[in-house]
């Protein structure tokens, strides 16, 4: 897992090689389109459905561990097995494009661009980004930053150094799964919650490291641990909350509150409330911490791989 994070800090996912080949997500995203699209049908009960919805997943799960198991038996012993898995896990890693992303939509706002920033921040976030005024879009920057940390890097990292590729692989099938199909609308409603289910309990873990992990680089750490504590458990979703609450500690800000999005208007409440309104400095402060935060993951991960030899 050091090996594919650092290969993703220094790379990313090359443009050149995505046109030729794509990428792991988008052929699991081709496959879970292709299940929903024969098996969700409007016709059927909501238990069917439900039902229908679990075999997905079973199907999409077993189509990223079987591969992945596979090759992890074939990886030879040593430190070139652990060069080829870390190559092998690298682009189910997200570090560099997260931080690109939210970047670009940072450097219009620096420069007072807020039509360039509503178009970079309709990449990352569902919300209607024409409501948005400055401090919105920043606050959906710092959310998305946030949140995906865990989701992105953290969560992958977590599973891929517990249970090696077969973990990295079903935890981004998972993931992948939620995204589409883990919606609550009507057609999603039934189908796609053993989908949600599932990627909430695979994050209930590193959704808390990450917390952790932004505190520990945090200038207050103090601060960003009290608004974890008292705002965490506010949010929506069982995880998202623990990031996003240490990231609007850290920086001294305030972020969620109401959001409007294209077909409703989610009133959520504020995390950090008694803070003020993020500004366009807040968003790179908070990119900057996002990288002390990967940056300790990597030593983390170099301190556990480098346990068993200190051991012997």
């Amino acid at each position: 897992m050091l090996v594919a994070l650092g290969l993703d800090a220094l790379i990313g996912w090359p443009d050149r090689l995505y046109a030729r080949i794509g990428h792991p997500v988008t052929w699991l995203g081709r496959l879970i389109s292709a299940l929903e699209q024969a098996l969700n049908r409007c016709s059927s009960s909501g238990l069917a459905r439900r039902a229908l919805g679990g075999l997905t997943v079973a199907l999409v799960l077993a189509a990223a561990i079987v591969p992945a198991l596979a090759i992890e038996a074939l990886l030879p012993e040593g430190w070139s097995g652990m060069v080829l898995g870390g190559i092998i896990a690298w682009p189910l890693v997200a570090a560099r494009s997260l931080h690109a992303h939210v970047a670009a939509v940072a450097a219009p706002l620096a420069r007072g661009d807020i039509a360039a920033a509503r178009t970079a921040v309709a990449m990352i976030v569902g919300r209607d980004p024409i409501r948005l005024d400055g401090a919105g879009i920043v606050r959906a920057g710092l959310e998305s930053l946030a949140e995906n940390a865990s989701d992105g890097v953290v969560a992958p990292l977590f599973w891929g150094a517990l249970a090696g590729l077969p973990g990295i692989a079903a935890y981004k099938a998972i993931n992948t799964m939620d995204s589409m199909i883990g919606h609550r609308t009507p057609r999603f409603e039934e189908f796609g919650k053993v989908a949600a289910r599932l990627d909430d309990l695979a994050n209930l873990l590193p959704a808390r490291l990450t917390a952790l992990l932004f505190a520990a680089v945090a200038p207050a750490p103090t601060r960003a641990l009290q608004a974890v504590r008292r705002d965490a458990r506010r949010h929506r979703s069982p995880n998202a909350g623990w990031p996003e609450a240490a990231m609007a500690g850290a920086l001294g800000v305030r972020l969620s509150g109401p959001r409007i999005y294209a077909d409703r208007v989610a009133d959520e409440p504020w995390i950090n409330a008694g803070a003020a309104d993020p500004d366009a400095d807040a968003l790179t402060r908070g990119l900057a911490l996002y990288v002390r935060a990967m940056i300790l993951s990597g030593l983390l991960l170099a301190a556990l791989a480098a346990l068993p030899f200190a051991i012997s």
